[in-house]
């Protein structure tokens, strides 16, 4: 076993997480292309494939190559690139080995693609803000860079979006969920409306996914589902059984109902959104929180009458944001039993971040 802390992969939960939206895409009749950069990891995309997934969406062109050199050839850069001479020649050697699709939210942008690329096969997605205001257009905007696209020699495959405003508490995931069926409607039925074959409508987040309108969204891209984390088990999208991964820590120093472990903001990263409880949660201790984070140093504390861990113990954090946690590693450890032989995952796209 690794000396603490590092990331444990339960590959028996990891398979029922993968089984189980694989499954509801099926039953739906959408195709399923999860988002890599949550894993990072060869063998996780394997099985995602294995699983029923079509191909993979990524972040960047950097995680694109990764996944291309490993043999994964139906990918979706779902980003707005703005292509410098070196990406354009990364994307245009892309283009050559695998069936590419990018995203694109201006006419500039298209325009600075379909010049660098030369008239390398790249699809191209039109992105969409369906609420959570960050980079895509409004819905009824959409022509105007589809045409751009066009006339600059690009096919326009269709529209995505990414409904990011869906983490959050009470009604927000139902929220999200709506305004993105509502939104890529609008824009799928104005390409068609101006001549455009639309034939990708893409959507999905993980607390989302589930409530996507099957009527309106041909794909999902997820990505946290596969390990899920502490943020999708406050938001009641994941049970503690579908927690996947966690950083196995040891107790350092303890006094009282307080204990600090060796997992810092340099394994478990920083994200801690204000609706969330605490920098992350105990997988063994429910009722714990972790009340500060320094970058060596996770402080736990537990309520009155709660059996505390003692020096030297070992414990499973549940990281807030997993995608984050990941790209701090070099490698995962899997197995079933985090405290006994383990196997070694490299995160193969671990800073892939151009």
């Amino acid at each position: 076993m690794p000396d603490t802390p590092f990331l444990h992969v339960d590959p028996a939960r990891l398979d029922r997480n993968l089984a189980a939206m694989a499954g509801w895409a099926e039953r739906h009749g959408v195709r399923l292309r999860p988002h890599a950069k949550t894993h990072k990891c060869v063998r996780v995309a394997q099985r995602q494939l294995a699983a029923g997934a079509v191909g993979l969406t990524v972040a960047t062109i950097g995680e694109a190559e990764v996944f291309a050199d490993a043999g994964f050839d139906d990918l979706f850069v779902a980003y707005p690139l703005w292509l410098s001479e070196d990406k354009a020649r990364r994307l245009r050697a892309l283009a050559g080995r695998v069936t590419l699709t990018v995203g694109a939210d201006s006419v500039e942008g298209v325009r600075r693609l379909a010049e660098g690329l030369g008239g390398a096969p790249v699809g191209v997605l039109v992105e969409i803000d369906s609420g959570m205001h960050r980079s895509g257009v409004p819905a009824d905007s959409v022509v105007s860079v589809a045409d751009a696209a066009r006339d600059a020699g690009l096919t326009v495959a269709g529209v995505f979006t990414f409904p990011g405003h869906g983490y959050g508490l009470d009604t927000a995931r139902a929220d999200a969920a709506e305004q993105e069926a509502r939104s890529l409607a609008v824009a799928a039925n104005a390409l068609r409306d101006n001549g455009i074959d639309v034939s990708v409508v893409s959507g999905g987040s993980t607390p989302t996914a589930r409530l996507a309108d099957p009527g309106v969204v041909t794909e999902l891209r997820p990505g946290v589902y596969v390990f899920n984390d502490a943020q999708q088990l406050e938001l009641g999208s994941c049970g503690i059984d579908d927690i996947a991964l966690t950083a196995v820590s040891t107790v350092v120093s303890a006094s009282g109902s307080r204990v600090v472990l060796d997992a810092g903001s340099k394994i478990l990263g920083a994200d801690r959104p204000g609706w969330t409880t605490g920098f992350g949660r105990l997988a063994d201790h429910l009722d714990a929180r972790l009340v500060s984070l320094s970058e060596h140093h996770a402080v736990a504390e537990f309520p009155p009458a709660a059996v505390v861990p003692e020096v030297g113990d070992r414990v499973r954090v549940i990281p807030n944001h997993v995608c984050t946690a990941v790209n701090l590693v070099d490698e995962l450890f899997a197995g079933p039993d985090p405290y006994g032989e383990l196997e070694s995952w490299p995160v193969a796209a671990r800073g892939a971040n151009s």
